[in-house]
């Protein structure tokens, strides 16, 4: 049994850090990026199996100097047709101990062996057909520019950093770095597609777990929240639609660039650096609305103004590619008034007073007067955003809602707690502890998901180690020099 559980860790482990190098750049010129990952409908990130998409490795304000070679680069070894240089696990190595990693904690053979297995994951995608969409590819990159931009101030100081003559070449490298990356996810999705666990399977998971070994589970609290967004008042919102007629009028019959608009007006920090760019196809996850407008255009036609749930758009469509789309945009957002805001909160005050007084159930005032659309018909309760059930264990969640939940007892209803939409206007909200778990080792039980999770986990790596054997006996691959010298949990040397 220890040796399963050895077995296990070390499989996990191996796989967080093939996922913070997926940032690694070709050669050493690039050595960062964050990888912007659609994960909402990954079949992967739906079962949590092994943590695949990890925040990758970000620039920061103020990064760490690039490795400066100071020999001819080595071929480390080659996967199909995948070369890896020595710099690139150099730089690998150096970047996960910037970003705190301690040097104990991760070798040098680990994170090969890690580089080994996104190359060899990427290769088969493209011997078994697994496609990917360059709309989604672009898309990737068009998010990553802007971050970097945002980060170091401009796009021209973005391109000296990375030590690249032209944003063209750029995009070029970015576009390869992001759809091998993607190929990997999707082969990694596709090994443990349709892999389930019946009751007896995790029984027998969990009675081999010796009672010394079970895990203990921290505190839990399931929660339910009530939110009051300020009513955005009839003239703020036509006051935004006014202005972005102006823009299209400047644009349409003046020959106002659509770019330049929207570097100083757009209110979208996703795309504003960009001139508002954005590649899409239909299956881009973008608002409904807003692709409908967009595929409904000619190339060059700037749309009308249009409402989202993020606010006012006009749209220009650049380029029409078959299904894929070159588009601009320009959002704007209306500001609600101070009275708007004080009616919100007086609002807000009457209900928890009323909740506390015992006149209404906190539930049933979610239903009839929370502003939050996903929360509201299940009487305002959360989800786990991570695990997709209702429990939220206390050191785990997020440290803001830890203050604001962590001394409530069940049925204990906080403070006002203001706090911001996603356009930065203020709200408010009320939560409660449904229900409170104390900690406890694991019982078979009260703990059942949670055991089940653990149980198609293994299973799960269970299957990628196996695809991950046969298929190393089916690739063609060499390691070189001091990479022939490491304990790999994978028979990469083929012995």
């Amino acid at each position: 049994m220890q040796s399963r559980t050895n077995n296990l860790k070390s499989t996990i482990k191996t796989t967080l850090l093939l996922t913070a190098i997926f940032s690694i750049s070709i050669g050493s010129q690039l050595y960062a990026q964050e990888v912007i990952t659609d994960v909402a409908n990954d079949t992967l990130a739906k079962k949590d199996t092994i943590n695949t998409v990890v925040d990758s490795l970000k620039v920061t304000k103020d990064p760490i100097k690039p490795f400066q070679r100071t020999k001819v680069d080595g071929v480390a070894a080659v996967i199909g047709e995948s070369v890896i240089l020595d710099s690139d696990i150099d730089i690998a190595y150096k970047q996960l101990i910037s970003e705190g990693v301690s040097a104990n904690d991760v070798s040098r053979c680990e994170l090969a062996g890690s580089l080994f297995e996104n190359k060899l994951y990427a290769h088969h995608a493209v011997q078994d057909s697994i496609e990917v969409r360059d709309a989604e590819v672009n898309s990737m990159v068009d998010q990553q520019l802007s971050y970097m931009t945002n980060e170091l101030g401009s796009l021209d100081k973005v391109l000296r950093f990375y030590k690249k003559d032209n944003i063209d070449d750029f995009r070029k490298e970015l576009f390869e770095i992001n759809k091998a990356n993607r190929l990997s996810e999707r082969m990694r999705t596709k090994i443990i597609d349709g892999i389930e666990i019946t009751p007896e399977e995790i029984r027998e998971f969990f009675d081999e777990i010796p009672e010394s070994e079970r895990p203990l589970f921290g505190t839990e609290v399931e929660l339910a929240q009530i939110v009051i967004e300020p009513e955005i008042p009839e003239e703020e919102e036509q006051k935004v639609v006014d202005r972005l007629n102006q823009f299209r009028e400047d644009i349409v019959e003046k020959g106002s660039s659509f770019a330049t608009k929207a570097v100083l007006y757009s209110q979208d920090p996703g795309s504003k650096s960009t001139g508002g760019k954005y590649t899409l196809d239909r299956q881009t996850n973008f608002a409904k609305e807003f692709k409908d407008v967009a595929f409904s255009l000619q190339e060059g036609e700037v749309s009308e103004p249009f409402k989202t749930d993020f606010g006012w758009h006009i749209v220009k469509v650049d380029k029409i590619r078959g299904e894929e789309i070159d588009v601009r945009h320009i959002l704007l957002t209306p500001e609600v008034t101070r009275q708007s805001v004080d009616k919100a909160k007086k609002l807000i005050d009457s209900l928890r007073t009323t909740i506390i007084s015992g006149t209404i159930d906190f539930k049933e005032a979610a239903r009839k007067f929370s502003d939050e659309k996903e929360t509201r018909e299940d009487g305002g309760q959360l989800l786990n955003p991570t695990t997709g059930d209702t429990h939220f264990e206390l050191t785990k969640i997020d440290p803001i809602l830890y203050d604001q939940v962590s001394k409530l007892k069940t049925n204990d209803v906080s403070l006002v707690i203001p706090d911001q939409d996603r356009q930065g206007r203020k709200k408010y909200k009320l939560i409660t502890v449904l229900k409170r778990y104390d900690e406890h080792i694991a019982d078979y039980a009260q703990d059942y998901l949670k055991i089940q999770e653990l149980a198609i986990r293994k299973k799960q790596i269970d299957a990628i180690r196996k695809w991950q054997n046969e298929k190393i006996m089916d690739t063609y691959i060499k390691i070189n020099g001091e990479y022939r010298d490491c304990d790999y949990s994978g028979n990469w040397l083929k012995k």
